[in-house]
């Protein structure tokens, strides 16, 4: 099947949505699909305002109708709520063309974090974007219920993989394993909506380190001098820093799945967060712990056996969420009965 994903987020972006998308894009050409990727780097663009790793891009509905028109897809699939996707909407819309949509960020809460604009006013405009489409993807049982909340109700699951190759049986970093323990591992952007503060300001004994990069690193490294930022790492790099750490802690509140947890977790590491949407749906009492009170999520947390977080994190896979993914598409007639 020919598969046009469209999205805003794309490399050198680095966070969830570009490698969920990354992954399973590698899993459906693995079997046998051919998808078109319409992404920002493809059209002139501009830094978005106060976070400029983020491009927003100059995509009309004539340039991507055109990419479209070119690569005649069976299914589309729209993997976010900005003007790349936006012009994709508009094209399916005026040729009738079936779409499905995601909801991979909460973007409300993420507005209102940095803003303090009022959630509901932003749901009003995720509710206009998503209403059209023939299903959206969520990844949680919260997720989906947060959608339904707000009349939302075509709704796909579609869950995320780890990759085991890299985050399984890592071998640990030696700088990061000989700081004082326990050691405390944060990854993923460093901005505000990550509630990255609470994190920093635990009083759990220990080292803490933060793999990633974002608006606020400056000035949380300015403010928070015991910490150690360790930059962005990707691929082996990344694994060995999971691999060092003795707990991962997940301080974000707005998230929509985490897949920093799974990652972390494949590494045979356990994981504290907050009750909330993310770690509710993803953790278990076996590989993780969950408390109102940071410092007592990781005190419990530490207790967890890392041969059960590492079975557990190993049961994530990117073929399976790629088969959840094509199942959820929504293709042409034609396209479905082949």
């Amino acid at each position: 099947m020919r598969i046009a994903i469209v999205t805003d987020a794309w490399a050198p972006q680095v966070n969830g949505v570009v490698r969920t998308l990354q992954s399973v894009r590698a899993e459906l050409e693995k079997m046998g699909h051919e998808v078109l990727v319409i992404s920002p780097d493809l059209f002139s663009s501009i830094p978005c305002p106060t976070y400029p790793e983020i491009r927003l891009a100059f995509a009309s509905t004539g340039a991507v109708g055109t990419m479209l028109e070119e690569f005649s897809p069976q299914a589309v699939h729209l993997a976010t709520e900005g003007p790349v996707c936006l012009a994709a909407r508009r094209w399916c819309l005026q040729r009738d063309f079936p779409f499905t949509t995601a909801y991979h960020t909460q973007f409300p809460d993420y507005v209102a974090a940095r803003t303090g604009l009022n959630p509901e006013w932003v749901w009003r405009y995720i509710k206009w974007f998503h209403g059209p489409a023939q299903s959206i993807f969520a990844a949680t049982p919260s997720i989906e219920a947060a959608l339904r909340a707000h009349g939302l109700t075509r709704i796909r699951r579609w869950g995320r993989g780890v990759d085991l190759a890299t985050f399984a049986g890592a071998a640990p970093d030696p700088a990061i394993r000989a700081l004082p323990g326990p050691v405390m591992l944060y990854v993923g952007r460093i901005a505000i909506e990550k509630n990255i503060e609470a994190f920093l300001t635990a009083k759990h004994p220990g080292s803490k380190v933060l793999v990633g990069d974002g608006p606020a690193l400056a000035s949380l490294k300015a403010r928070f001098l015991q910490a150690h930022f360790l930059g962005p790492k990707y691929g082996t790099d990344l694994a060995a820093a999971y691999a060092a750490a003795d707990v991962f802690v997940f301080p974000s509140k707005t998230d929509t799945f985490g897949l920093v947890m799974i990652e972390a977790l494949a590494s045979g590491v356990p994981v504290a967060g907050y009750p909330v949407t993310g770690p509710v749906d993803v953790l278990t009492p076996q590989v993780g712990a969950m408390a109102d009170d940071l410092d007592t999520a990781i005190a419990d947390a530490l207790t967890r056996d890392p041969a059960a977080c590492a079975a557990y994190g190993g049961s994530f896979t990117w073929a399976t969420s790629a088969r959840q993914f094509l199942n959820a598409l929504v293709p042409l007639p034609e396209a479905a009965a082949a």
